[in-house]
């Protein structure tokens, strides 16, 4: 698994590919079994044509639909 720092510069290399995809919410790091994964939050499952990893670093993909604020 990955350590911390590859999850870091891999989560840097998928947010700039990512730029402009229309259904990305956010893109942070998440604890795995034993080290990071990049774990990117998506409008809808329809838009789900990540790569499964990024430089060795698992992709999670997690569907958290439209975000919107609380008033």
């Amino acid at each position: 698994m990955a350590d911390l720092e590859q999850a870091r510069a891999a989560k840097a290399r998928l947010r700039t590919e990512l730029l402009g995809h229309h259904g990305v919410r956010g893109i942070g790091l998440v604890r795995v079994r034993h080290g990071y994964a990049v774990r990117v939050s998506l409008d809808s499952a329809d838009d789900d044509d990540l790569p499964p990893d990024v430089d060795g670093v698992p992709v999670r993909v997690a569907v958290v639909g439209a975000i919107t604020p609380q008033h």
